[in-house]
Protein backbone atom coordinates (compact mmCIF):
# COMPACT_ATOMS: atom_id res chain seq x y z
CA UNK A 1 0.00 0.00 0.00
CA UNK A 2 2.94 2.34 0.55
CA UNK A 3 3.65 2.47 -3.18
CA UNK A 4 0.00 3.30 -3.81
CA UNK A 5 -0.03 6.08 -1.22
CA UNK A 6 2.53 8.16 -3.08
CA UNK A 7 1.40 7.19 -6.56
CA UNK A 8 5.04 7.14 -7.62
CA UNK A 9 5.33 3.40 -8.13
CA UNK A 10 2.79 1.01 -9.56
CA UNK A 11 2.68 -2.59 -8.31
CA UNK A 12 3.49 -5.39 -10.78
CA UNK A 13 0.55 -6.13 -13.10
CA UNK A 14 -0.19 -9.57 -11.63
CA UNK A 15 -0.33 -8.20 -8.08
CA UNK A 16 -2.46 -5.27 -9.20
CA UNK A 17 -4.91 -7.62 -10.92
CA UNK A 18 -5.15 -9.90 -7.87
CA UNK A 19 -5.65 -6.98 -5.50
CA UNK A 20 -8.35 -5.37 -7.68
CA UNK A 21 -10.21 -8.67 -7.99
CA UNK A 22 -9.96 -9.22 -4.24
CA UNK A 23 -11.33 -5.76 -3.48
CA UNK A 24 -14.23 -6.31 -5.90
CA UNK A 25 -14.95 -9.73 -4.37
CA UNK A 26 -15.03 -8.18 -0.87
CA UNK A 27 -17.44 -5.51 -2.10
CA UNK A 28 -19.68 -8.16 -3.71
CA UNK A 29 -19.89 -10.08 -0.43
CA UNK A 30 -20.57 -6.98 1.63
CA UNK A 31 -23.04 -5.37 -0.83
CA UNK A 32 -24.80 -8.15 -2.76
CA UNK A 33 -27.22 -6.98 -5.40
CA UNK A 34 -27.32 -5.42 -8.79
CA UNK A 35 -28.07 -1.73 -8.54
CA UNK A 36 -24.63 -0.28 -9.29
CA UNK A 37 -21.99 -1.76 -11.54
CA UNK A 38 -18.38 -1.08 -10.54
CA UNK A 39 -15.95 -1.57 -13.41
CA UNK A 40 -12.19 -1.84 -13.03
CA UNK A 41 -10.96 -2.63 -16.54
CA UNK A 42 -9.36 -4.88 -17.53
CA UNK A 43 -9.41 -6.73 -14.22
CA UNK A 44 -12.90 -6.88 -12.78
CA UNK A 45 -16.50 -5.76 -12.81
CA UNK A 46 -19.00 -6.32 -10.04
CA UNK A 47 -22.64 -5.46 -9.47
CA UNK A 48 -23.44 -4.10 -6.04
CA UNK A 49 -26.57 -3.49 -4.02
CA UNK A 50 -26.21 -0.42 -1.84
CA UNK A 51 -28.81 0.73 0.68
CA UNK A 52 -32.52 0.51 -0.05
CA UNK A 53 -32.26 1.55 -3.66
CA UNK A 54 -34.06 -1.41 -5.12
CA UNK A 55 -32.79 -4.08 -7.44
CA UNK A 56 -32.03 -3.90 -11.13
CA UNK A 57 -32.78 -7.27 -12.72
CA UNK A 58 -31.79 -7.18 -16.40
CA UNK A 59 -28.67 -6.09 -18.22
CA UNK A 60 -26.36 -3.32 -17.12
CA UNK A 61 -27.61 -1.37 -14.11
CA UNK A 62 -28.49 2.28 -14.68
CA UNK A 63 -25.72 3.34 -12.28
CA UNK A 64 -22.17 2.68 -13.45
CA UNK A 65 -18.87 3.57 -11.80
CA UNK A 66 -15.57 3.00 -13.57
CA UNK A 67 -12.04 3.47 -12.32
CA UNK A 68 -8.58 2.02 -12.68
CA UNK A 69 -7.14 -0.59 -10.32
CA UNK A 70 -4.73 1.77 -8.54
CA UNK A 71 -7.52 4.24 -7.76
CA UNK A 72 -9.75 1.40 -6.53
CA UNK A 73 -7.03 0.20 -4.17
CA UNK A 74 -6.31 3.71 -2.92
CA UNK A 75 -10.02 4.17 -2.17
CA UNK A 76 -10.28 0.75 -0.54
CA UNK A 77 -7.21 1.36 1.61
CA UNK A 78 -8.36 4.77 2.79
CA UNK A 79 -5.55 6.53 0.93
CA UNK A 80 -7.91 8.52 -1.29
CA UNK A 81 -11.27 10.10 -0.53
CA UNK A 82 -14.18 9.47 -2.91
CA UNK A 83 -14.71 13.21 -3.41
CA UNK A 84 -11.05 13.69 -4.33
CA UNK A 85 -11.19 10.80 -6.79
CA UNK A 86 -14.21 12.38 -8.49
CA UNK A 87 -12.67 15.85 -8.50
CA UNK A 88 -9.45 14.46 -9.97
CA UNK A 89 -11.37 12.58 -12.68
CA UNK A 90 -9.97 9.30 -11.41
CA UNK A 91 -13.50 7.89 -11.20
CA UNK A 92 -16.28 8.17 -13.75
CA UNK A 93 -19.72 7.80 -12.18
CA UNK A 94 -23.02 7.91 -14.04
CA UNK A 95 -26.52 7.49 -12.75
CA UNK A 96 -28.27 9.30 -9.94
CA UNK A 97 -27.31 6.63 -7.40
CA UNK A 98 -23.66 6.14 -8.35
CA UNK A 99 -22.20 7.73 -5.20
CA UNK A 100 -20.02 5.04 -3.62
CA UNK A 101 -18.55 7.24 -0.90
CA UNK A 102 -20.04 5.08 1.87
CA UNK A 103 -18.06 2.02 0.74
CA UNK A 104 -14.59 3.36 1.53
CA UNK A 105 -12.31 2.41 3.11
CA UNK A 106 -12.69 -1.35 3.18
CA UNK A 107 -11.73 -2.36 6.71
CA UNK A 108 -10.08 -5.55 5.44
CA UNK A 109 -7.64 -3.50 3.36
CA UNK A 110 -7.13 -0.32 5.35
Amino acid sequence: MAALATGEQQPPAAELADAARTACALLAVRYPGGFVELRVPPYAAVQLGIGDRGRHTRGTPPNVVQTDAVTLLRLAGGLLAWEDALAGHLVQASGIHSDLSELWPLRELS
